[in-house]
């Protein structure tokens, strides 16, 4: 009986792969036996109106694969050294278990890519209200150019050779005298590790400080990424809810004691609340006492208006428990992909090593170019810029939601941060507003989206720092539009704001 195979001519597969692939399957499959004799290349060829090149080159393939073996005499025939574990009845096929922290990752990551886009550009910038995105519009495009041509003209062998798993050290040392300077924090170059991003610094920092099965606090709501970095890490994790001081430290007290406290004390993510000094001291007084490590995310501590920066958590802390973590994705450009941690002594080799077996070290040239950025004086001539710009941005938010959404939406000015939370009635479904903002072309993502136990006053967490006036006034209109559609279903509608 002639071996048909279901071949596609019209295909942009060559018909050489395709007669490869069906085979491959019929042996996997069982429908061809261990042992069973091919037909002729000349045979086959003819049956499948091929030419006999086409048969010649699968054959080699799998032969190739240990799929068919020739024999002298009695032509081409299934190898008869097939694991039984390859051969699949039916055609299925069994697959290995996923381990209960990859379930916990998937299932994280969808909650992640569930969200609107956070990076969407509409016209040049952030598509309203993106959180988290920066004024892209604002960048000395023009200057980075220059000082990239420069860097590129005295560019030695160093340059191409790899680098140092902790970083490019001019960068080290810009980086440790900015933040002395104007984040307070207590470090010298060694302390500084350049990483990928502050979510690399995190994932970092997961691995060195815990084992599988450790305790991790985090806030609640808080960052998701913090979240997916920690169970990466193996941590089984506790939310710590939030008050008007920051993480709630009479709520922790009754827990069980954790490994890893992570917290955003500058501007805590999403609610905007500051730690005030009194608990900052009392947390750190706590994990010094208690032998356990704070991770702090100072993720967006150069946008504050109303005052100079606050002194970091960081610089408090005499007692080596807290573990600084810095990016410049939101004061400069994401795709940089630069950040750095600040590492108490005891522990910087154990980060260098992690980070050298993670993926070696950040790319050499963009840490140069960002050398010569801050020494030359253009990062903190940007910063004063940018500051200057964001908080306009947010009082033009503010404004157009008085505006517009008065008895729908109660928007607050803050004095830091790049996003606010706009707040609905206490009996509203903001995963709702959140999709109907989206079906309008605004991204308004849901305060419960980064609750893990604790589901307080729903909300809309609004960016502003990426998004000219004229844009955030046209989407507050359409975000007006949306929150007051008489198309939202019945029972589901948003709620007027008390």
């Amino acid at each position: 009986m002639p071996l048909m195979l279901d071949l596609d001519p019209a295909s942009s597969e060559p018909l050489h792969h395709q007669v490869y692939g069906r085979l491959r399957e019929a042996i996997l499959s069982g429908k061809l036996a261990v042992g069973s004799r091919l037909p002729s290349t000349r045979v086959l060829a003819a049956d499948l109106d091929v030419s006999r090149n086409t048969i010649l080159a699968a054959f080699a393939q799998l032969t190739a694969e240990g799929y068919l073996e020739g024999r002298v005499g009695s032509g081409t025939r299934v190898s008869t050294s097939l694991p039984d574990a390859m051969l699949r009845a039916g055609g299925t096929a069994s697959r290995p278990r996923s381990r209960a922290r990859g379930r916990l990752l998937s299932r994280r990551g969808t909650s992640i890519t569930a969200l609107p886009s956070w990076i969407s550009k509409v016209g040049g910038h952030g598509r309203p209200f993106a959180p988290g995105v920066t004024a892209f519009d604002q960048f000395p495009v023009e200057v980075w150019g220059r000082l990239i041509a420069r860097r590129w003209k005295r560019a030695g062998p160093w340059l191409f050779d790899y680098g140092d798993p902790a970083g490019y050290r001019p960068l080290r040392e810009a980086i440790a005298a900015y933040l002395e300077t104007a984040r307070g924090v207590r470090c010298v170059a060694d302390q500084v590790i350049v990483v990928s991003g502050s979510q690399q610094a995190l994932d970092l920092a997961g691995r060195v400080l815990l084992d599988p099965g450790d305790t991790a606090w985090i806030e609640d709501p808080g960052y998701v990424g913090a979240r997916g970095a920690l169970v990466a890490a193996g941590a089984r994790l506790t939310p710590v809810p939030i008050d008007d001081e920051g993480l709630d430290f009479n709520a922790a007290a009754r827990l069980r004691t954790p490994r890893l406290v992570y917290t955003t004390p500058s501007y805590q993510f999403p609610l905007g609340v500051t730690m005030t000094l009194a608990r900052r001291l009392a947390w750190l007084e706590w994990a010094h006492a208690s032998g356990v490590r704070i991770i702090e995310d100072d993720y967006d501590s150069e946008f504050r208006y109303g005052s100079r920066p606050l002194a970091s958590l960081q610089g408090l802390d005499d007692r080596d428990v807290v573990i600084y973590v810095g990016s410049f994705s939101k004061v400069l450009f994401p795709s940089l992909r630069l950040g750095y941690l600040v590492v108490p002594p005891p522990l910087v080799d154990a980060v260098v090593n992690a980070r050298r077996y993670a993926d070696g070290h950040a790319p050499i040239f963009p840490q140069a170019v960002l050398a010569d950025f801050m020494s030359q004086g253009h990062f903190d001539r940007y910063l004063r810029r940018i500051r200057t710009v964001a908080g306009e941005r947010q009082q033009a938010l503010v404004e157009a939601c008085h505006r517009e959404l008065d008895g729908v939406l109660e928007v607050r000015p803050a004095e830091a941060g790049m996003h606010l939370v706009g707040w609905l009635a206490p009996n509203a479904d903001d995963e709702h507003a959140s999709r109907l903002a989206a079906d309008h072309g605004v991204d308004a993502i849901a305060l419960s989206t980064f609750s893990l136990r604790r589901r307080g006053r729903p909300g809309l967490v609004l960016g502003y720092a990426g998004i000219p006036e004229p844009a955030i006034r046209d989407g507050v209109r359409l975000l007006a539009l949306a929150l007051t559609t008489k198309h939202a279903r019945p029972g589901r509608r948003v709620a007027a704001a008390r």
